[in-house]
């Protein structure tokens, strides 16, 4: 919560201190583990503190990686949040690779329409514009669009048969 509120602050030790309970009783690569590190991590993003966030989120990553697997949904959020902590940076070549994976494994896991895919494909989009590709980012965001649309309808559909069902 206190991070939610920009309460780094108070945030910070509570956030370590969770940390510390998962590694010691589920293990250095529990995946609740990789949950913790990634908390952190998003806290030292949000505050600028990259150089403390880059470690925590590659061991996140490969704490997933061998754990859930290289092709999991989990693993394509750990490379989206490596790839932006790099986009942040201005690490543009660096952050790019991850982010085509992120949306590969995610396309091929929920299908290319899912909601999922518009996150990450929304910040690849922004790391084009940062590149001068605006010709690719026009296109993909175009595509962006239509995914939102149908996302926006479907969402409707959904709550107006809930509501025919009350």
């Amino acid at each position: 919560m206190y991070f939610k509120q920009g309460m780094y602050a108070e945030a910070e030790p509570l956030l370590n201190r969770a940390l510390v309970i998962r590694e010691k009783m589920l293990g250095p690569n529990h995946s609740d583990t990789a949950r913790s590190l990634i908390n952190l991590a998003l806290l030292y993003r949000d505050q600028g503190r990259y150089t403390e966030a880059e470690p925590l989120n590659k061991r996140a990553l490969a704490i997933r990686e061998q754990v859930q697997g290289p092709n999991h949904p989990d693993t394509a959020t750990s490379l989206n949040n490596l790839a932006l902590l790099y986009q942040d940076q201005g690490r543009y070549t660096e952050a790019e690779p991850l982010y085509k994976r992120a949306l590969a494994i995610r396309e091929q896991t929920f299908g290319s329409e899912h909601p999922t895919v518009v996150n990450i494909l929304s910040n690849y989009v922004r790391l084009l514009r940062a590149t001068n590709r605006k010709g690719r980012a026009a296109e993909m965001e175009a595509h962006l669009n239509v995914l939102r649309r149908k996302i926006s309808k479907g969402k409707r559909r959904f709550v107006s048969s809930e509501q025919d069902n009350l």
